[in-house]
Parts: structure tokens; C-alpha cells; sequence
């Protein structure tokens, strides 16, 4: 199974932007067989832009969230039909942004990540536990919850998923898991994958609390990490493209 490196633009970007980040990454790449794969999840406005951008090369596209509805009046959601007209490959569902912002339970997740699965949109699950979680010692608790209410939604087709491992306390504060501390969590989903499906190994598990050019190598050494679900910095082509370097 190749390393999935999956980028996450979350509220940032422009047309103009987009275009010159995009173009430096497949510049970048040289237009090379790679041996890692790749997605870009980018806010819904962007996504005709990826589409155009990336049709035929070696990156893939994705949504950074999608809704549990097929249709109807539901202002602002956008649903995974639509996100299919854009060729999408993911949609990430459950980032800790959204559980904390927009109060998603993990019911509803896992209906999220059900709905994608029926339109063939792969769906990255996100997992994660605060600091305080972690100081009292719920970290397995919590991440094998979240878990669970997607497993039990989706099923057979468990197998099917990406799981992103996020300790909400190291997204977007420069602290990041050490690579002890990430794999033990992820043997744990791991473990747990295992025990819900008779293919776990080939659900990706990746790391998503602040992996960066400097600790992508460390991380990604660690025997269930499979990849990473990276933020800051895949706003930045090189950072980006030593991120997927790491992975090989």
C-alpha cells in the first residue's frame, strides 16, 4: 500500500493563489510515477479550479467536508452528488474544527462518511482527543468512540475508509505527537480496524496534528503510520513536496 500524503487547505486560498501553489507542486514533481499517493481537500468554491488544474496528473482532489443529506433544503450544505460532479476522491469528514465549531457528534460523522461511500468519495475520517482528554487519560477512549460510530455506520465497507489520527491539541499550535506517542494511538486503530474488518490493511491511518518538512520523517518511520493529513503546511509547494519525499 503507497503512503497517502493528503493536504488540507482549510479556509485559506484565491484563485490566483491556488493556481501558482498548484503548478509549483506538479513542477515539482516532474510529472513522475509516484510512489506515494496524493490529495488536495480545498474549500468547496476551489474545487471546479482543482479539477482543472489536476485532471491527469498524479495528485488527486478532495472536499474538506460534505453533507449527510442527499438534497432538500438544507442552505449552505453542499452534498456529495455535487461534490461528484467535480470528480472528487475524498471528503474529509469530522476534522476536529468542525466537531468543536459546528458541534458534529459522532452520529453524524458517521453518517457523513457513510453518504460518501455510496457515491464513491473515499472519506477521511478524523479522530483525535483534546489535551485534556489526554492528561486524564482518555485518549483511547476517546479516538476508539469515534471510530466505532463509523465503523457501525458504514459496515462491510469499513475496509474502504481513511482514517486520520488529529490529537486536537497539536492542530495548528506547532505541537506536534511524538512519533512514540502517534503510533501507539495509531496501533490502537489499527487493532481496532482489524477487529472490524477482514482487510484492515488496507485502510490508511494518517497522522494529522501538525507534520511538517522537519518531523514528516520521523512520523512516517513508525509502522502504522501510513501517511498524513497535513495543514499548514501544504500551503507551501516545497514543504508539501518534502512531506510526500519523506514518505518513500
Amino acid at each position: 500500500m503507497k503512503p497517502l500524503i493528503a493536504g488540507n487547505w482549510k479556509m485559506n486560498g484565491s484563485l490566483a493563489a491556488n493556481e501558482a501553489l498548484v503548478k509549483a507542486m506538479l513542477d515539482g514533481l516532474g510529472g513522475q510515477t509516484a510512489a506515494t499517493d496524493m490529495a488536495l481537500c480545498v474549500p468547496a468554491p476551489y474545487l471546479s479550479q482543482l479539477q482543472s488544474l489536476l485532471t491527469g496528473s498524479t495528485i488527486a482532489w478532495g472536499a474538506q467536508d460534505l453533507s449527510s443529506h442527499e438534497q432538500g433544503a438544507y442552505t449552505g450544505e453542499v452534498s456529495a452528488t455535487m461534490l461528484k460532479d467535480f470528480a472528487c476522491r475524498y471528503a474529509i469528514v469530522g476534522h476536529s474544527e468542525r466537531r468543536q465549531y459546528h458541534g458534529e457528534t459522532d452520529a453524524l460523522v458517521a453518517d457523513k462518511a457513510k453518504v460518501a461511500l455510496a457515491h464513491g468519495i473515499t472519506p477521511i475520517v478524523c479522530v483525535g482527543e483534546t489535551l485534556a482528554e489526554r492528561e486524564a487519560g482518555q485518549t483511547e477512549v476517546v479516538v476508539k468512540r469515534q471510530l466505532a460510530a463509523v465503523i457501525h455506520a458504514v459496515a462491510h465497507c469499513t475496509s474502504e475508509i481513511v482514517v486520520a489520527y488529529e490529537p486536537v491539541w497539536a492542530i495548528g499550535t506547532g505541537k506536534t505527537a511524538s512519533p512514540e506517542q502517534a503510533q501507539q494511538v495509531h496501533a490502537v486503530l489499527r487493532a481496532q480496524l482489524a477487529a472490524a474488518t477482514q482487510h484492515p490493511e488496507r485502510v490508511h491511518i494518517l497522522y494529522g496534528g501538525s507534520m511538517n518538512a522537519a518531523n514528516a520523517a520521523s512520523l512516517l518511520a513508525q509502522p502504522d503510520i501510513d501517511g498524513g493529513l497535513i495543514g499548514g503546511a501544504s500551503l507551501k509547494a516545497a514543504d508539501f513536496l518534502q512531506i510526500v519525499a519523506s514518505s518513500r
